[in-house]
């Protein structure tokens, strides 16, 4: 019974290993793209809004996948919970209250147009990191997704995407399970 599982395990990887091969032949990549710059979308979007109210601070700013860009180039993490739940995809608009405490409330203010697209979860053998492997391009995943919807390997993953954009992250919506 051990030798049956391990051979299935061998054949899901070698699987993996075909389709990352084919999306390579096909023109893809499989590591993200390490040029999108976010910070040009964020100061106009966070012009003037770095502003003391009362007591808080209000920054605003865009999404880039991991954590938000502020007007000022500034970089403020975003917990992978938040990004998980609230479905965070690149390009959308936050906005964050930091209070006389110094506790960080993150709110989403100006989602971008997504698109859905349905992928196979897989793992990379570098990094042991999961990925999406969707329409020729493989996705960075946030790990909160994965766990939180019990995802594993050669699992079918329901992602968001910004429309019409090209993107290194996506958003898990939902995991079939193999």
């Amino acid at each position: 019974m051990k030798n049956l599982e391990e051979l299935k395990q061998i054949l899901d990887n070698i699987e993996i290993q075909v389709q990352k091969c084919k999306v390579l032949l096909a023109g893809g990549s499989l590591n993200p793209l390490d040029d999108i710059d976010y910070s040009k979308k964020a100061a106009k979007v966070g012009m003037e809004e770095m502003k003391a109210l009362s007591s808080e601070r209000i920054v605003e700013g865009v999404f880039d996948g991991q954590k938000m860009i502020g007007p000022d180039g500034k970089e403020y993490s975003v917990p992978a919970n938040y990004i998980s739940k609230s479905k965070l995809v690149e390009g959308d608009i936050l906005k964050l209250s930091i209070d006389e405490a110094g506790n960080f409330v993150y709110k989403q203010i100006g989602p971008v147009e997504r698109e859905r697209l349905v992928g196979k979860v897989i793992k990379d053998e570098a990094t042991g990191e999961y990925r999406v492997l969707a329409d020729n391009k493989v996705y960075k995943v946030i790990l909160a997704s994965i766990t939180y919807f019990k995802g594993s390997i050669g699992d079918e993953a329901v992602i968001l995407v910004p429309k019409g954009a090209e993107s290194q992250h996506a958003a898990i919506e939902n995991i079939i399970k193999k």
